[in-house]
């Protein structure tokens, strides 16, 4: 297996090489410059809203492998989702002279150690943002796809008190690969760090000593680049982070998907995962929102990830409720939120976004 794993890693730098760079653009995105001394040599961008109240939300966005932050941006849909609602957005990039496929170094022990590599670039990036455009330092999010999500488990683990919550599509524990062979294992659901292994990585990852950031899991059942086992090593490192049962605390079907919650002595929802059948390897959207558009590991599969996480972090007003598969009695079929495909959005929802459009937060 390593023997093949390393052909197949040497295989990948060699395409990487041969690639072009992508051509994919987006010029609401802002080049951030001089952000630190920036160890692990990345690139970032922000997106700031249109109208910017003071103490905005950030959200840290990290792409996958072979993408780049605007690539990403436009997929996900989430300036978009930023520009309606009024939160501000940071896309740490990665450089072919850092990884021939542009995929952040997640299982490089260097890159995801404090105050080293990239993390601590993406850590530097974050303070100049918070520091110059009125960032509530009590909201700050992470997110990504594959590499990105892992990269931003490590974010939580290195830097948890930096933030309130995060969330992992298709991802990898924190620090359960150290090299190249290794991370093709973890991918494939090959070997691993045992549960409390995996939490004491977490642990020794910082000196933490206060509330650890909540998180948010996505996984398709139909993925074959990083198999769904590695969710349930997730939920294991962070579950005794959290403290909280194997046992989820409530399961929920939306639609066809799933999505189980874990809730900590007080009964706040500090873990959750969403199971997405038939999805392969990445980011759930539901194009049909006005938010993000299908293309490669952007999968228009009726849920948006981008929403949820968004909804689930308090960036998006909590009377947006999730649709079901059916509608209810309460809720005809013709009739839906924000976030729906009806055409009818009168009686109490309209009366709601008509007010917030009035006061200039929502467009």
């Amino acid at each position: 297996m390593r023997s093949m794993s390393d052909t197949l890693a040497r295989l990948a730098a060699l395409r990487g090489t041969l690639r072009p760079e992508p051509t994919q653009d987006n010029s609401d995105l802002i080049a951030l410059d001089a952000f630190g001394t920036n160890p692990g040599a990345l690139g970032g961008y922000i997106y700031l809203p249109s109208k910017r109240a003071k103490n905005m939300a950030l959200v840290v966005v990290l792409h996958g492998c072979t993408q780049t932050a605007a690539g990403y941006d436009i997929g996900s849909g989430w300036s978009r989702l930023a520009e309606d609602y009024g939160f501000a957005l940071l896309f740490p990039e990665q450089r072919r002279a850092n990884n021939p496929n542009l995929c952040f170094n997640w299982f490089n022990p260097q890159d995801i150690r404090r105050d080293h590599g990239e993390v601590f670039s993406i850590r530097q990036m974050i303070a100049k943002v918070v520091a110059e455009h009125s960032i509530d330092g009590r909201r700050v999010f992470a997110t990504g796809l594959s590499a990105g999500g892992a990269m931003a488990a490590a974010m939580l683990a290195t830097y948890p008190e930096v933030f309130a919550g995060g969330a992992i599509i298709a991802g990898l524990p924190y620090a359960s690969a150290a090299t190249i062979p290794e991370a093709f294992d973890r991918m494939r659901g090959h070997g691993g760090p045992t549960g409390k292994e995996l939490e004491l990585r977490v642990r020794n990852a910082s000196a933490h000593k206060g509330p650890w950031p909540t998180l948010s899991i996505w996984q398709g059942t139909a993925d074959r680049t990083v198999v769904p086992s590695n969710t349930n090593a997730i939920v294991e490192q962070w579950r005794h982070i959290h403290g909280v049962d194997a046992s989820p605390s409530r399961i929920e079907d939306i639609g066809r998907h799933q999505r189980r919650v874990w809730t900590d002595a007080q009964g706040a929802e500090v873990i959750e995962l969403y199971t997405i059948t038939g999805m392969a390897h990445g980011t759930p959207l539901d194009v049909g929102t006005g938010y993000g558009a299908s293309g490669p590991f952007m999968l228009d599969v009726g849920i948006s990830s981008t929403i949820e996480t968004a909804r689930s972090w308090g960036l998006v007003p909590s009377f947006e409720k999730r649709r079901a598969e059916k509608p209810s009695a309460a809720q005809p079929e013709n009739a839906a939120g924000p976030f729906g495909t009806g055409n009818d959005r009168g009686g109490i929802q309209k009366v709601i976004e008509d007010a917030l459009r009035s006061a200039g937060l929502l467009r």
